[in-house]
């Protein structure tokens, strides 16, 4: 069994050391750091809650793309620790953006809909690149699971974004903006609990594995 476990492990260990999923990861990160600093300041110009929560995604996912990057040739049991606190964090962001939506409803804010549709057009070309880049790597352990759904949950995102700044601009309210918000709330909830649970399962195995 323990053989076994070794087997598999190591041929994902092998690929998440690769030079170029290393290389994929520096490009996510820089992507990602740059729209944030984007998203963060067009979005409080533009007082929209979803461009809000995108800009903390991007600064989250640059985070856990640094931290996979730093448990890159670690052993298998620190990339599953490390996943297992990038799936709390993507929680925390989530439960985050969801409190930050009903709050906003409850304000009744109306975006600026112009700056919402462009900046969204722009994170869904970065995010749909780094997401595409990272394909090949989504059936890995947690550790690059996390970074493959992150990717991805972006992208869904940013579709979101663009279809909320259309619907702002008809309908003249901001429910658009925080009902968009409250999904990518809800999504990155549903990825942490993803992630998490195997990322544990990964722990227990390897757990079972050094017992026996």
């Amino acid at each position: 069994m323990a053989d076994s476990c070794c087997s598999s492990a190591c041929s994902t260990e092998r690929r998440g050391a690769s030079p170029r999923y290393r290389r994929v990861l520096q490009i996510a990160l820089a992507a990602n750091a740059l729209m944030f600093v984007i998203e963060l300041a067009l979005g409080w110009r533009a007082d929209s809650v979803a461009l809000l929560a995108d800009a903390a995604d991007f600064a989250g996912d640059a985070a856990n793309y640094g931290i996979s990057l730093a448990v890159l040739s670690m052993a298998v049991v620190w990339r599953s620790r490390a996943a297992l606190i990038k799936g709390l964090s993507m929680g925390a962001y989530g439960a985050f953006v969801v409190l930050h939506a009903l709050w906003n409803l409850t304000l009744g804010t109306v975006p600026e809909s112009i700056t919402m549709g462009v900046v969204g057009i722009l994170a869904l070309l970065v995010n749909g690149g780094v997401a595409v880049m990272l394909y090949a790597y989504r059936e890995g352990d947690a550790n690059m699971r996390s970074v493959w759904l992150c990717s991805r949950n972006d992208a869904i995102g940013n579709v979101a974004v663009v279809i909320a700044a259309v619907a702002v601009a008809r309908l003249h309210a901001g429910w658009p903006d925080a009902g968009i918000a409250l999904l990518m709330g809800a999504l990155a909830l549903w990825s942490a609990w993803s992630v998490v649970r195997q990322a544990r399962r990964e722990l227990n195995l390897q757990a079972h594995a050094s017992a026996g």
